[in-house]
């Protein structure tokens, strides 16, 4: 199968990569490297930089590229704290850069689409485990792009027969296990890397925003899925397409979730670092528990995850941090 990856060289886009090029797939990536890294672009895999809003670009790709079996969509805009000060970037780079990308493939017959979403398309949880038949109210402009991004490939379909797969998960974590490729954001928000600044001596101490939650020791409990995981479940629904299944929607999570003060306990046992964390204020906006059920994604896709241990996910980011303390930047 012929693959084309959009946002390939960020970082579950590049693992995506790794894992399609290992399931012998012929990837080709288009990224116009603003979060990207060139480092993450895997060598058999044909590189196009570009910008999604960009119709000749986007066309440019697919004409150069013909017999692709299906797109797979990573290139989005997706720090929430950045969407609610900048909206309107929100809406110009995920919005405008998904109708671009639809006006192309409908022009040239590409009609398989997987989708990178997000479990911020829920807002507020009425309930966890999350289902996909929860309501969708999101509390951000990034989760609302995210469902109008959903809602575009949806009457896309109707119109022009495209058929899409949305995924919807949480926290992204964990590294390839050869240590290649990694996480690497500027800046970071997101709490394993930051958790391992301490132990890479970047930071003195972790903060914990909050421990007075309704959770078993106070912290907010989130869901953790290693990065290969989620690649597989992209393999997996790009397949599903193949065969003629039909659009849908589906989480991904591991059913249970952590506490921040397990994650940063594991990181203490996996690095043998004490890892000092504060006590701060709650940050607004923080719901107690956020974890996804992915029974559906188990069942249709027969999607399994195989990196679920919170130990085996911080052990195989630690790998890559330890090697690359600045991301990328330490390889040039």
């Amino acid at each position: 199968m012929k693959v084309l990856v959009l946002g390939g060289a960020g970082y579950i886009g590049s693992h995506t990569v790794y894992e399609l090029v290992a399931a012998g797939a012929e990837v080709v990536i288009a990224d116009n490297l603003e979060t990207g890294h060139r480092e993450a672009v895997h060598p058999e895999a044909a590189f196009y930089e570009g910008d999604l809003r960009d119709r000749a670009f986007v066309d440019r790709v697919l004409e150069a590229e013909p017999g692709i079996d299906a797109v797979i969509h990573f290139a989005a805009n997706s720090l929430v704290g950045e969407s609610m000060t900048n909206p309107l970037k929100y809406y110009d780079n995920n919005l405008c850069g998904t109708k671009v990308l639809l006006e192309s493939m409908v022009a040239h017959g590409v009609d398989k689409i997987v989708f990178s979403s997000t479990a911020a398309t829920y807002g507020e949880p009425e309930r966890v485990p999350i289902l996909e038949t929860d309501r969708t109210v999101p509390t951000n402009p990034y989760g609302e792009t995210k469902l109008s991004m959903e809602k575009m490939f949806h009457w896309t379909g109707l119109a022009h027969g495209l058929r899409f797969v949305s995924l919807r998960y949480f926290n992204a974590c964990g590294a390839q296990a050869d240590g290649r490729i990694g996480e690497a954001h500027a800046p970071e928000t997101h709490l394993i890397p930051l958790i391992l600044q301490v132990p890479n001596g970047q930071r003195e101490t972790i903060s914990v925003f909050g421990d007075d939650y309704e959770t078993k020791d106070g912290t907010c409990v989130r869901d953790y899925i290693h990065v290969t995981d989620l690649a597989q479940a992209h393999i997996l629904a790009v397949r599903y397409l193949m065969k003629g299944g039909q659009s849908d929607i589906f989480n991904l999570g591991n059913g249970v979730g952590f506490t921040v003060k397990e994650v940063i306990e594991t990181a203490r046992r996996v690095t043998g670092h004490p890892i000092p964390a504060v006590i701060s204020p709650r940050r607004a906006g923080d719901p107690a528990k956020l974890i996804a059920s992915s029974e559906k994604a188990k069942q249709v896709l027969g999607w399994k995850p195989e990196h679920a241990s919170l130990e085996e996910i911080i052990a195989s980011a630690w790998n890559w941090h330890k090697g690359h303390p600045n991301g990328y930047q330490s390889q040039s």
